[in-house]
């Protein structure tokens, strides 16, 4: 039997203005977007360097990703599971019930504050390694010492975390195998040591809270794997790697076939076709995807 998995986008596709369409034309995207006045207003009129910065970054993509989901369960769609990239893992716990929107919403502002913090005091870069296998790249992190795999995205492309003082180390010796290195536009090092202190500082903020059963298989980040202790994944989650091309396969084994990408971008779509080409794809970002989205349903 089919199954179709909602899948929600991370850190790195946001833009001034995203999803204003869904904002116009459904009451529930408006809802979601107006219960942070100060979020909303710089979603829709920028600046876009302010929308770039990691203490806003991720509060507003957590809000976009929400509506595209929002949306579709207003047009009569419901997921029978969930997974998200990175930020994207908190409205995927959102959706699958694991906490309330507010609850939520409250987590991911700490997060985005520490792990700015992190990128502020240590400093870090990132780049997207292309051609090699996985094991090559590991092992060329090894070697430098201070670079570590952070997203394992799907084959031929893995993210490297690195300190700044190696990362043209780490080029020559990507080019070197035959690969090659392109360095990304983010703040710091995620996904890797160098989010140690932010990770604790989200596990003694988790501490305290108590989160409900997800409705659905809610597959992590750190595991590739259906939840288990969500105060351990979601601390966890900041300072280790993404495995998000062994969560896609993990999903497919357990019967996924369809994946919709809710928020905005088409990133994790693409990487969803480099890992499957079988699987069906589609993406809701705004009115003309969702048109698309919900047509492909109907189909099926």
């Amino acid at each position: 039997m089919s199954k179709i998995a909602l899948l929600f986008a991370g850190q790195g596709a946001q833009s001034v203005g995203m999803c204003s369409d869904l904002y116009e034309h459904f009451a529930c995207a408006r809802e979601i977007f107006d219960s942070s006045p100060e979020t909303r207003d710089m979603i829709m009129a920028g600046p876009k360097e302010l929308l770039d910065v990691t203490i806003n970054t991720q509060p507003a993509m957590f809000l976009a990703d929400l509506a595209c989901a929002a949306v579709l369960t207003e047009s009569g769609f419901r997921a029978q599971g969930a997974a998200g990239f990175s930020l994207g893992e908190i409205p995927a716990a959102c959706y699958a019930g694991l906490m309330t929107q507010a609850q939520a919403f409250d987590l991911v502002k700490h997060r985005a504050a520490k792990m700015q913090e992190c990128s502020e005091k240590r400093g870090g870069c990132m780049f997207a390694v292309l051609k090699l296998d996985d094991i090559v790249v590991e092992s060329i992190c090894r070697s430098l010492g201070q670079a570590y795999p952070a997203n394992y995205n799907c084959p031929g492309q893995l993210v490297v975390a690195c300190a700044d003082d190696c990362a043209e180390k780490l080029q020559q010796e990507v080019s070197g195998s035959g690969g090659k290195a392109l360095k990304l536009a983010v703040s710091g090092a995620f996904h890797s040591p160098f989010m140690d202190d932010a990770a604790k500082a989200m596990a003694a903020f988790l501490e305290s809270r108590s989160f409900g059963q997800p409705g659905m298989p809610l597959y992590a980040n750190a595991t590739a794997q259906v939840y288990g202790d969500p105060k351990e994944l979601l601390a966890g989650q900041v300072n280790s790697p993404v495995l998000w091309r062994m969560t896609i396969e993990n999903m497919i084994a357990d019967g996924f076939d369809t994946f919709i990408e809710a928020g905005p971008g088409k990133t994790l779509s693409g990487l969803v076709r480099k890992i499957c080409s079988d699987a069906t794809v589609c993406n809701v970002s705004d009115l003309a995807s969702l048109a698309h989205t919900l047509e492909m349903l109907e189909k099926r």
